[in-house]
This record gives structure tokens, sequence and C-alpha cells, in this order.
């Protein structure tokens, strides 16, 4: 057990939303990750809606069902992300960290349909299907699969990552780690939360100048 992370191949869920920052942080740390580890580390990026979750409309209303209209701050970069992964993964890809870097790195509003297209052409998609897919409100349709499904798993915010026998962790990220340390932060991450099943929470106090 102790050499998984390292020799054997495996699969992670991570459960994200564009609007987070702790999202874009793992996400930068992942991909030095998945360089490091090749073939060997298989990453699913699920979609998760932190306005679903923070909405006070009550568990009744799904952000996923709201009009075209709706003054969303996220739910079109989901679509727009979706429509890119119907084009095929590397360009689902290639859009999901132009879009992160877009939003937290150059500060843009991921809910205004520019930014969109200009993120999925910076990624290489064919702009007409791309234009013709985020018309299409069914799209919307794996937000929710898997909205749902991650709240069955106990997912309470975002990032989360689930590791193979379905242990998963929150993962808050105040800085993306150095890149020399990436792999090994990853295995001791995967570690404990294959190995420690009995810690529920680890967090780190601080005082009221750092926050």
């Amino acid at each position: 057990m102790a050499n998984t992370a390292m020799n054997d191949s495996m699969s992670i869920d991570i459960y994200f939303d564009y609007l987070c920052p702790y999202v874009y942080r793992a996400s930068m740390w992942l991909a030095r990750v998945k360089e490091e580890m090749g073939a060997k580390l298989t990453i699913n990026w699920k979609y998760f809606s932190l306005e679903q979750v923070n909405n006070d409309q009550g568990p009744k209303w799904k952000i996923w069902e709201q009009p075209e209209d709706y003054p969303s701050r996220g739910l079109r970069a989901f679509q727009a992300a979706e429509a890119a992964r119907r084009q095929s993964e590397a360009f689902f890809e290639s859009f999901h960290f132009a879009l992160l870097k877009a939003r937290h790195e150059q500060e843009r509003d991921i809910a205004d349909m520019n930014t969109l297209t200009q993120v999925a052409e910076s990624a290489g998609l064919e702009m007409a299907k791309f234009q013709k897919d985020m018309k299409n409100r069914r799209l919307l349709k794996r937000l929710a699969e898997d909205h749902t499904f991650a709240v069955k798993l106990g997912v309470f915010g975002t990032p989360t990552i689930v590791f193979p026998g379905g242990q998963a962790l929150f993962v808050k990220l105040p800085r993306i780690p150095p890149s020399e340390e990436s792999l090994s932060f990853f295995t001791e991450v995967y570690h404990l939360a294959i190995q420690r099943h009995y810690l529920q929470e680890l967090k780190r106090p601080q005082p009221p100048a750092a926050r």
C-alpha cells in the first residue's frame, strides 16, 4: 500500500468550481503531479456548484434549472467546460486550465460570454461547434449528475479529491506547492486519505493578522 501512489496506476475524481481559488491552486499542483506520473495517473474533473451549495432558496432549488437569464456567476463556465469536453478530453483539459487562469490570474469575468469565447479560442476549440453547444442547455445535465452524486459522497466544498476506494479529502491550499514537492505532497495526501480513516478534519489555525 505504501508505494501505490508512486508505482501503480490510479484514477482520482476531483470536484471543482471555476469560481474557487483553491481549485485553481490545486489544479496547478495536480497538473505538475500528472506531468511526473504520466499515464499512471488519471484525473477525472467533476462539476460541483458552490452557488448550489450556498443558495438560500432551499434544497429543492437547483442552479442548473434556472432560466438562461439567471444572474449566475459560474453556471455558464460549467456549460462551456462541457461544450469543450464534447470536442475531446484533450480540448476539455486545455479549456479547463485556460479558464482557471483567466479567472484567477487575469481576474476576468467567467460569466461573460466574451471571456468564455476568447478562452475557447485560445484553447484551440472548433468555434462553430462551441458556440452551438453554448446554446444547448442540456449540457447542464452533466453538472446536475456530478453535483448530485457528490452530495451523496458528502462533498461540501471544492476542491475535493476522491481517491480509489471512495476515500475523499477536501484540500485547501493558500498557495501552490513548490514544483519539487508536487509529487511527494500528493503521495502524502493520498496516504492520509487511504490509511487514516479515523481522521475527519485537520486544520491549521490562522492568527488574525494572517487572515
